[in-house]
């Protein structure tokens, strides 16, 4: 005669739990791949929005920092820094570059200097010769907060003295601040180069 076991309600309740413990487990993994690929994705594009070596060029400056509304600006984001914190107004035409330093100081690199030597072709053009700028510093966060603010301030005010000295812009059109690590483009990884950036934001009245 054959003997039918059935399952007892305890062992039925424990494959249902680790039946769960197994979704769970599969549903947290996707969560963090997804999660891993949008960080990704947004720290490519953090990348994207700031010119590097040869993509620095006068017509790139020119398109992205003119103010004049019927520029179509195709190859940077104008971003405000008022946008990004949350307040609502025009949007301030910028351009952020990588501009190098040698480590820990604020002297600019040979590759720097010819960056900005585009840059102070850019600002003696006439489309934007009547305008002033503020030339803003950016650092990421490793290290002290104080000390970062005053490392960015300190690369703002050498961008600022080169492209007086060397090429000739009025010292008023130029104003140096520093940002320190407040404004980050890539959260996802604070030590990227696009966190010690250079970006120049035309001042609008």
């Amino acid at each position: 005669m054959k003997t039918t076991r059935i399952a007892s309600p305890t062992h039925s309740h424990a494959a249902a739990l680790a039946l769960a413990r197994a979704a769970t487990v599969w549903m947290f993994g996707m969560l963090v791949l997804v999660a891993g690929a949008m960080q990704s994705a947004r720290a490519q594009d953090a990348a994207s929005d700031v010119l590097k070596g040869d993509q620095v060029t006068e017509d790139k400056l020119l398109e992205a920092l003119s103010p004049d509304p019927d520029v179509q600006k195709r190859s940077l984001r104008v971003k405000a820094t008022a946008a990004r914190a949350g307040v609502s107004r025009p949007a301030r035409p910028s351009a952020s570059l990588l501009i190098t330093f040698q480590t820990a100081s604020a002297e600019l690199t040979a590759n720097a200097r010819q960056q900005l030597d585009v840059v102070g072709a850019a600002l003696k053009n006439a489309r934007l010769a009547p305008y002033k700028f503020i030339v803003e510093g950016h650092a990421d966060p490793r290290g002290d907060p104080t000390a970062n603010l005053v490392l960015s301030k300190n690369r703002a005010s050498s961008v600022r003295s080169y492209l007086v000295d060397s090429h000739g812009i009025e010292p008023a059109r130029l104003v140096a601040e520093g940002k320190g690590d407040r404004e980050l483009l890539n959260h996802a990884q604070p030590a990227a180069p696009e966190n010690r950036r250079v970006t120049i934001v035309t001042h609008i009245e």
